[in-house]
């Protein structure tokens, strides 16, 4: 099986339910939320988690994650504001789908902000 590495910036709430899942998904979207979107690179990642993730809650993690590429093949890859920042958007009730698809486990790669133990 061939997979994408992909990348998610997570605040301190969202990384307490992926270490609930044990490591092997991500939360339901809220009702506000209708897209999941992971991104194509670990720089974009970074850049979200230190600058907005922190920012509204304080720390923010860059997790880290392989999906199957026959999954991932469903959705174009999507450029929010320039080249350097792509990311898939996941519909929200697609997202037990897209966890479904996850191959091994979610890990935490980064953090920033005042809480940065990320296990």
């Amino acid at each position: 099986m061939q997979t994408v590495t992909l990348f998610r910036p997570v605040g301190p709430k969202e990384l307490e339910l992926i270490r609930e899942s044990g490591f092997s998904a991500f939360p339901p979207r809220l009702p506000e939320q209708p897209i999941f979107y992971p991104v194509l690179t670990e720089d974009y990642a970074v850049k979200i988690a230190r600058d907005w993730n922190v920012k509204a809650s304080g720390s923010g993690f860059v997790t880290r994650f392989a999906v199957s590429r026959d999954f991932l093949d469903r959705y174009p890859v999507q450029e929010a504001g320039g080249s350097q920042h792509r990311e898939y958007w996941i519909p929200a009730d697609e997202l037990e789908a897209f966890n479904a698809n996850i191959v091994g486990k979610i890990e935490v790669i980064a953090s920033f902000g005042t809480d940065q133990r990320p296990e």
